[in-house]
């Protein structure tokens, strides 16, 4: 089976795309897979990485206020149309794959225009700028959360598979609580917004964090690499560690006995395949607030907590950690409702579905 799949711009997008072709690669090691995305953003290294081809191109994203700018987004998606086209041609895949980032626009497009299969996959509760664009053109699309099959109104195209970064993380392997500096018998809170971090949570977090000093648990805060300087120079007690970022954040999920995060739909998606009792802090800087929607699907079947940003006080926050912490009732509880959005198989479901695809398409070629 030869399969393009594109996805760009946030590990959001690339890391379920490369779930996706690592799943086609371990089920079908004859498989010839090309991952399309744009030649200046993380993909570009991530994915030639993890052994796959790698073809960039250039496009943007269309700003929201007027913009003489979106002038040039328009020609480079054209461009980009063409470029796919072209490369399409060159490979003749039986399928196109497009997991999200306005770089699967283009791609999805020039294919379905070539007569080319297409399915999509969305990681949040609402579909994105891209996907909805996308899924005029798809044959088939793949949802993250029931509830936007319902949203979708059960069009027949719609099937729910969840996040494949679900499967990935329930694989990883548990972390060794001593090589980040924790204690193996202390319960630990996970505090962490993102690789790059939030410059209004660090703020506040300054403060809140002196709210748990000389606990009998431990707290680790990821500030992201842009403000981790800032707090160099502030003490803690020994049960604070305070980090830039962590490597292997599934693994350390493992461990983890209360996760305070943002609400990106990979997050969701590996903390119910886990099972980790989780406050969620909804980045409310995201289109459509879909972090936040994400979140109402947890929330509003008791898998989660949830604390707007614009709430986030240390007696508030303190409050519900040491809930998590010391209410057994209360957590068996959230994790007893987080199995119900478990998804154990995402990534083997969304290829079986593609190979269903694409049998369809040889039979009648037959």
């Amino acid at each position: 089976m030869k399969v393009i799949i594109s996805a760009g711009g946030t590990g959001g997008h690339i890391y379920p795309a490369l779930a996706i072709a690592k799943k086609i690669r371990q089920k079908d090691p004859s498989s010839q897979i090309l991952y399309i995305g744009t030649s200046n953003r993380m993909e570009k290294d991530i994915v030639p990485k993890e052994g796959f081809k790698f073809i960039g191109i250039k496009v943007e994203g269309l700003r929201r206020s007027l913009s003489f700018k979106n002038i040039k987004s328009v020609v480079l998606f054209l461009n980009a149309i063409l470029r796919c086209k072209k490369i399409i041609k060159k490979f003749k895949p039986d399928v196109v794959v497009g997991v999200g980032g306005y770089v699967s626009a283009p791609v999805v497009y020039a294919a379905h225009k070539l007569g080319i299969k297409c399915c999509i996959h969305e990681q949040n509760s609402i579909l994105g700028i891209t996907n909805k664009f996308a899924s005029k053109f798809a044959d088939k699309i793949f949802v993250s959360f029931k509830s936007s099959v319902t949203a979708l109104k059960q069009n027949q195209k719609v099937i729910y598979t969840g996040n494949p970064c679900g499967e990935i993380a329930i694989k990883a392997a548990p972390a060794k609580k001593e090589e980040y500096g924790l204690s193996p018998n202390k319960k630990l809170v996970l505090i962490v917004m993102g690789s790059l971090g939030s410059k209004v949570i660090n703020e506040k977090m300054k403060h809140i964090l002196t709210l748990f000093n000389n606990k009998d648990y431990e707290v680790m805060f990821v500030t992201g690499k842009n403000y981790y300087d800032e707090y160099k120079k502030i003490k803690y007690t020994s049960n604070i560690k305070v980090v830039a970022y962590v490597n292997n954040m599934v693994s350390l999920l493992k461990k983890t006995d209360c996760l305070v995060s943002r609400a990106g739909a990979s997050t969701l998606s590996e903390i119910a395949s886990l099972n980790v009792p989780t406050i969620l802090v909804p980045s409310p800087y995201v289109t459509e607030n879909h972090q936040y929607k994400n979140a109402m699907d947890l929330v509003s079947n008791d898998a989660a907590l949830i604390l707007e940003e614009k709430d986030l006080k240390g007696d508030i926050l303190l409050r519900m950690v040491e809930k998590i912490l010391n209410d057994k009732v209360f957590t068996n509880k959230l994790k007893k409702n987080l199995k119900k959005f478990e998804m154990v198989n995402s990534a083997s479901v969304i290829y079986d579905e593609i190979v269903k695809l694409v049998g369809d398409k040889s039979e009648r070629s037959s």
